[in-house]
């Protein structure tokens, strides 16, 4: 639970400090989709941003020694990021951007998708696990 917690905290930390210094949400799809685009500076800012998503995972996970290793083939995991791909197009933004900026900025649209994101992943579990009884049913 205090993994949890400090998590939070520090992915609240890195959304005010993205914005703070660049004047830009820190939602992920919005930064990795600009990466090629814009001014060096911000370039360098989204390619640091991301480089500090990527280390800051594998910092925990060898600090904690709970590397996962995925429970799936690749292909069932690369077909899920591209689907995750197109939702973020059609959503106009990931679940981050919407979950972490678009509430602390109050925006209901960010309000709606946040719930429709959730309400999805608790359908797909129940229905992964208890109707089609695969992975971890119980």
């Amino acid at each position: 639970m205090i993994s949890a917690l400090l998590g939070g905290a520090l992915i609240g930390l890195s959304a005010s400090l993205f914005w703070s210094q660049n004047g830009r949400i820190a939602g992920v799809s919005g930064v990795l989709g600009g990466v090629f685009h814009g001014s060096r500076a911000e370039r360098q800012a989204r390619w640091l941003f991301l480089l500090g998503l990527l280390l800051s995972g594998l910092l925990f996970g060898a600090l904690s020694q709970r590397i996962a290793s995925p429970a799936l083939p690749l292909w069932p995991l690369a077909g899920a990021g591209l689907l995750v791909g197109v939702g973020t197009r059609l959503g106009g933004g990931c679940t981050s951007g919407h979950g972490v900026c678009g509430l602390s900025r109050f925006s209901f649209r960010s309000l709606i998708a946040t719930l429709t994101f959730m309400v999805t992943g608790a359908l797909t579990v129940f229905v992964v696990r208890h109707v089609l009884a695969l992975w971890g049913a119980s």
